[in-house]
């Protein structure tokens, strides 16, 4: 057997690699060992029937958490992917020998154990052990729930452990898989079709955003990591797939923040025949089906304002430039220089760059003045139409666009267009957003244009920031597993 190597100083770490060298010196190799649960705990607790203990046999397995030794009998919990369960030894149930072996492990070790279910005077569901075998060695120690895990870089660092000491942190990252599971369904009930689109691309469109960049040595060529999906679900609907969505990761070369994380996931879905209005109706019926199958409540609390946010009922609708002119308290607003805007927004305190366009004040405004007073569900109508250059022109003021912004709890968590596909509009707003760059411009795109598009809405809605919302998490990196962090 291997000695304990020098540079170990942790006494459990060495106590536990010590346990291994003696159970392996018995004939016994933990990280060889199998055994087959009949149900996860969740499953296990539902089939007890009151007054009628132990007439049910299970079998259960997972990661030791809590011992309680009563000098010949042993309440311990067990933890799996659907929460704790307890089980209960004795001495006299086990046998001598198997009691010995039991006493020796730690807080961390994985096991399984076979028995029948009953309730204890407490109230608890329990497992009266019959068999039971230790399947996985733990050689280092759980941290303390309370006092282990507090430095907040650890829990991003080390999720494993956090999965481990933190039920709400499960919790949690366990609704985000409901969440986007739901959305699966929820879609293809309205008969929408799920499709994988590259993550490496030749031109980075779609958004405006800085990408990422790599290389392919064999094709001698760079690559963009995708910066959106748009552009190749759009050429879907070319080729006569009319309800597409896709589920996926993205990825943009710019600030880490509390909303932002440089890879991201990102549901962008599609409907021909449909617009702007039709997608306002999807995402409403979307989040409130989550809130009633998912979560269970339709109230969120708000801690930044103190508010509750409702998600039931109907949902304001307001146009981008009447909240402009209110925040400004300028009803001409829309008619005033640039000269005159960038004075204005100096004097609500926010720094202009003498590059910016005039629209991008007025959108500075609206970002650091506007959205986050935005507590309760809104759609925000009509944005400039310097924004995006995928939307349609909106009819009844053509400065403006047919598109909108979902804003709930101070964040953008959805925006959605009447998609343009006009190919020679299309085209001319391309090159007026690329200026010198035209090199940037996705000529495939507008060739699969003129082939014929349908007219279509289109939606994009930021996963992580929605989990964000109906969980109450106070940062993006509380949603994601593996949030991206400075080397450590």
């Amino acid at each position: 057997m291997s000695e304990i190597p020098q540079e170990i100083t942790h006494d459990q770490h060495a106590v536990r690699l010590k346990k291994l060298e003696e159970l392996r010196a018995t004939g016994i190799d933990p990280f060889r060992a199998s055994f087959t649960p009949t149900h996860f705990s969740g499953e296990a607790l539902k089939l007890h029937v009151d007054g009628q203990d132990n007439t049910v046999s299970v079998a259960v397995a997972g990661r030791l958490v809590v011992i309680r030794d009563m000098g010949k009998s042993q309440f311990v919990k067990i933890l799996d992917q659907e929460g704790q369960i307890q089980l209960y030894l004795r001495k006299d149930v086990v046998g001598d020998e198997a009691y010995v072996a039991f006493k020796k492990l730690d807080l961390g070790d994985f096991l399984g154990a076979q028995g029948t279910l009953f309730k204890t005077k407490s109230g608890e569901i329990t497992v009266r052990v019959e068999k039971f075998v230790l399947v996985a060695k733990a050689l280092r120690p759980l941290p303390e729930k309370w006092h282990g895990l507090t430095d907040s870089e650890q829990v991003y660092r080390q999720r494993y452990l956090d999965l481990i000491v933190n039920p709400e942190s499960r919790a949690r990252l366990l609704l985000r898989s409901r969440v986007v599971s739901h959305i699966r369904r929820f879609l293809e009930e309205r008969k929408f079709i799920e499709v994988e689109t590259p993550v490496l691309e030749g031109t980075a469109g779609g958004a405006a955003a800085k990408p990422f960049v790599t290389h392919h040595n064999a094709l001698g060529t760079d690559f963009y990591l995708r910066i959106a999906t748009e552009l190749r679900l759009k050429r879907l609907l070319v080729g006569g797939i009319d309800r597409v969505f896709e589920i996926g990761r993205i990825f943009r070369n710019e600030g880490v923040s509390r909303k932002h994380n440089p890879e991201f996931t990102m549901l962008e879905v599609y409907q021909a025949y449909s617009d702007c209005r039709g997608m306002m109706e999807m995402i409403k019926s979307m989040i409130q089906s989550l809130c009633r199958d998912v979560t269970g409540s339709f109230s969120v609390p708000h801690a930044g304002s103190g508010q509750t946010i409702n998600l039931a009922g109907e949902w304001r609708e307001v146009k981008y430039k009447d909240l402009i002119r209110e925040a400004t308290g300028d009803p001409d607003w829309f008619s005033r220089s640039r000269a005159e805007h960038a004075a204005a927004a100096d004097k609500m305190g926010l720094h202009v760059d003498p590059k910016w366009q005039d629209f991008e004040i007025t959108n500075e405004i609206f970002a650091k003045k506007v959205e986050p007073t935005l507590i309760q569900p809104t759609f925000v109508l009509n944005l400039p139409r310097e924004l995006c250059p995928l939307a349609k022109i909106s009819q009844e003021d053509p400065t403006t666009l047919d598109v909108f912004e979902l804003t709930i709890g101070g964040t953008e968590i959805a925006p959605a267009y009447s998609e343009q596909n006009d190919p020679l509009l299309q085209r001319e707003m391309f090159e007026h957003q690329a200026g010198e760059e035209k090199q940037n411009i996705d000529q495939d795109f507008l060739l699969a244009l003129e082939h014929g598009m349908p007219p279509a809405g289109g939606m994009g809605v930021g996963i992580d920031r929605l989990c964000i919302l109906l969980t109450g998490a106070e940062s993006i990196r509380d949603v994601i597993l593996f949030p991206q962090l400075r080397p450590g």
